[in-house]
């Protein structure tokens, strides 16, 4: 989809430091869990441009994005402050990263890759298969949702920052319970697709997202 402005549904604070923004979904947009959009914004009267994946489970009436908030950034501070009704510019959506509901799911997060990670185990579970969420962060996010998931039946897994034997663990522990799905930057999704290698798995069959 070329560029659309779309409309602010809500801004929600759904951890430390963190933030879920709802948009409006336009017309004739489609997406699975696991790609993403890129955002345009004009703070400052200077267009400022960053990709965000989503992490809704669906997008029929609205979608999400979740957002970390480094209070130096250039874009996130404004997003933050932006109430229900302002707008703002997508395109997309991208990405290969998808989940289509056609299978059991391992999904691998670390810090902000939790929205997309929890998006994909709630869309597995809502199609009927099995879903497990491994996250690594001092300050989980989306706490509500993992003990939503952890309800319904699902596994979630929350280790802290560094603690390097209990992420290699968990990915063990699920080698083999389904596609496994990793979303973080370069440093963690390289140390996942190690651990998986490790355990005897083939990192080359994980769908990664490296957020740089």
């Amino acid at each position: 989809m070329d560029r659309t402005d779309v409309t602010v549904e809500s801004v929600t604070e759904v951890g430390s430091s963190t933030i879920a923004i709802e948009l409006e979904s336009p017309a004739g947009f489609e997406a699975l869990p696991g790609q993403f959009v890129l955002l345009r914004a004009t703070p400052d009267d200077e267009e400022i441009t960053r990709y965000y994946t989503l992490s809704s489970p669906t997008v029929e009436e609205t979608f999400e994005i979740t957002v970390g908030i480094d209070p130096e950034g250039e874009l996130a501070p404004w997003l933050a402050e932006l109430e229900a009704g302002d707008a703002v510019s997508i395109e997309g959506p991208y990405g290969k990263v998808a989940y289509e509901g056609d299978q059991d799911v391992v999904a691998v997060a670390g810090g902000p890759g939790v929205g997309p990670a929890v998006a994909i185990a709630e869309a597995a579970n809502a199609a009927g298969h099995d879903a497990a969420v491994i996250y690594q962060d001092d300050e989980p996010a989306h706490v509500d949702r993992l003990e939503a998931l952890e309800a319904a039946g699902c596994t979630t897994t929350l280790i802290d920052d560094g603690d390097d034997e209990s992420l290699e663990g968990a990915i063990e522990t699920h080698l083999e319970g389904g596609q496994f799905y990793v979303f973080g930057f370069e440093d963690f999704v390289t140390q996942v697709a190690d651990a998986i290698e490790a355990a005897g798995g083939d990192a080359d069959e994980a769908l990664i997202e490296n957020f740089g």
